[in-house]
């Protein structure tokens, strides 16, 4: 067998080789007229590439299905279980060709949260440490608005002739989460978005885009400096 030079390349710490990155979107669902129906599998994926990149450890793509709660339909996802699947098949995969033992995932789409308490399982599954990033959710504010707009901006997806309509609820109830009533009611941060939208629009600043890039990446690097540390 081939004996591979592991401390090669820019590499701080071998034990990188045994980490991977993998991005957790959404592929098919509306972001309202300025943003495309992948938004959150391109932010997720570049966040999850530019920590590879920067930690050494292994880029391991995106999944591709995604879950929603069934009072939020503005897309196409599957059930959880569907999900859940997935993610142990894909980490499974990975683990065998890859010889990886710990995994970050970066989570992009709020719909996904759930699997944060089927975790136990998936790592059972697999044998693998798993760490579940959700800085990006937890900072970029409103579906479709201006957080996801601005990172929009900087990777270069967004359709600057649409932004003014973008906060046009009573077109694209999904902005904000707006149109969804009962998602409202359940969850006072979903009302606290659509609220901000209705009340205040929309922007796209660049530079807070990158801003909240660089956040989401520097969660990411610690989360793989922790699990070198495991």
């Amino acid at each position: 067998m081939v004996e591979l030079r592991y401390r090669a390349g820019k590499i701080n710490d071998p034990g990188v080789h045994k980490i991977g990155i993998i991005a957790l979107g959404s592929h098919l669902e509306n972001h309202g007229p300025a943003l495309p129906i992948d938004t959150d599998a391109k932010i997720g994926a570049h966040i999850a590439f530019q920590s590879s990149l920067m930690t050494g450890a292994k880029f391991l793509g995106i999944i591709f299905p995604a879950y929603e709660l069934d009072e939020i339909n503005h897309g196409i996802h599957v059930s959880l279980d569907e999900l859940k699947e997935n993610v142990i098949n894909t980490l499974n995969s990975a683990k065998k060709f890859l010889n990886i033992e710990k995994v970050v995932i970066v989570n992009a789409h709020g719909g996904n949260i759930p699997l944060m308490a089927e975790l136990w399982e998936i790592e059972e599954k697999t044998d693998l440490a798993i760490v579940f990033n959700n800085q990006v959710i937890s900072s970029e504010g409103p579906h479709g608005g201006s957080g996801e707009l601005s990172m929009a901006k900087v990777l270069g997806i967004i359709d600057e002739s649409e932004v003014e309509n973008q906060a046009d609820v009573s077109r694209y109830e999904e902005v904000g989460l707006y149109g969804f009533t009962e998602a409202r009611e359940n969850d006072p941060n979903i009302e606290e978005g659509a609220r901000d939208v209705e009340e205040n629009g929309v922007y796209v600043d660049e530079e807070y885009g990158e801003r909240l890039f660089n956040l989401a990446i520097n969660t990411v690097i610690l989360d793989v400096e922790k699990l070198l540390d495991f």
